[in-house]
């Protein structure tokens, strides 16, 4: 019979280290990896492929946790959250032959419960969401994308459709520092276009994708052939670094060319500068409430004026993409 495998974080060591010897004493089950803390976490995910994760209470609660969760998505990966009295049921639960029964009972029966939610589509081939059907892409075309809590998923959503030779595009997304890294590893899983990091001097050619998450500076945009991205340094604005109205605003001397949403998110960042874009020439969208997990960021940019349209999330890649293509000509009346 083929295990499961199973990985285990937990900052708390000693917790994580009796689960771990119970779990590897049951039929049916292997460790494949522990950690202590999120990023750990994550590397042992991406490596290792557990089917079930069991993860401790008090790394779930952390922000960081929302880009975890979005890989064991990717994954099929079953998550369990560790109780805190777990450890302590399984050791005042009678006979050895009791908790180990106890301890599958739980296993399984959370299994069941787990949210696992609906699968992020897997990396569409370099032709699959190609601009063949739509036409050629314009050459001076880029897309701005900022998002903050529950834009993990959805920039997944949107970039699992974007084609290899997509329009330059360049992302904030708010999270933790020290990210960066598994977000562009995570990306590249679901996109066929080049998913990089930000930094000064990266060239925003055609089929490159820029993340700027949890980087030491805000990422900007300069107008060029090719648009250039880099690092400025300041104090957060609208809260973070990098800000997502410092993305938008940098590319308001150019702003005709631009084609820029704003997703989920806590809070305004992005609103103001998403309305500068507008004032200036960009096609601009916003999230739409039912399908956004916080309509903070999406809902000021509306109240603001500053979405020309609010738009279901199924909907933003196909909207992103069609304004930035060459308009066919129409066929001449016979």
């Amino acid at each position: 019979m083929k295990k499961q495998k199973v990985m285990i974080a937990t900052a708390r060591a000693i917790s994580g280290a009796r689960l771990s010897r119970r779990i590897g004493e049951l039929p049916g089950y292997e460790i494949c990896g522990q950690a202590q803390d999120l990023s750990s976490a994550y590397m042992l995910s991406e490596s290792r492929e557990p089917a079930l994760a069991l993860i401790g209470s008090e790394l779930t609660r952390l922000a960081e946790f929302e880009g975890l969760l979005s890989l064991f998505r990717v994954l099929e990966t079953a998550w369990l959250e560790i109780p805190d009295s777990l450890s302590g049921e399984i050791r005042q639960n009678g006979s050895e032959d009791t908790a180990k029964a106890g301890l599958v009972q739980w296993l399984e029966s959370a299994k069941k419960q787990s949210p696992v939610a609906t699968l992020v589509p897997s990396r569409p081939s370099a032709t699959a969401a190609g601009s063949e059907a739509g036409g050629a892409f314009l050459a001076d075309r880029i897309i701005l994308i900022g998002a903050s809590t529950g834009g993990i998923d959805a920039l997944l959503t949107i970039l699992s459709t974007f084609p290899a030779n997509c329009p330059p595009c360049a992302i904030v997304q708010h999270t933790g520092a020290g990210f960066s890294d598994s977000l562009v590893r995570l990306f590249s899983r679901c996109c066929a276009a080049k998913v990089v990091p930000a930094a000064p001097g990266q060239a925003l050619l055609p089929g490159t994708v820029v993340i700027g998450a949890g980087c030491p500076g805000h990422l900007i945009v300069k107008h060029g052939m090719p648009h250039l991205c880099d690092l400025a340094s300041g104090p957060p604005v609208s809260g973070h670094t990098p800000s997502v109205d410092v993305l938008f605003q940098s590319a308001l001397s150019f702003a005709p060319s631009v084609t820029a949403a704003l997703l989920t998110g806590m809070g305004r960042d992005g609103a103001a500068g998403l309305l500068d874009l507008r004032r200036a020439g960009a096609v601009t969208f916003a999230q739409d409430e039912a399908s956004s997990t916080v309509y903070g960021m999406p809902r000021a940019a509306v109240e603001l004026g500053a979405a020309m349209e609010s738009l279901p999330l199924n909907r933003i890649a196909g909207q992103l993409l069609s304004h930035s293509r060459k308009r066919q000509p129409l066929p001449l009346a016979r």
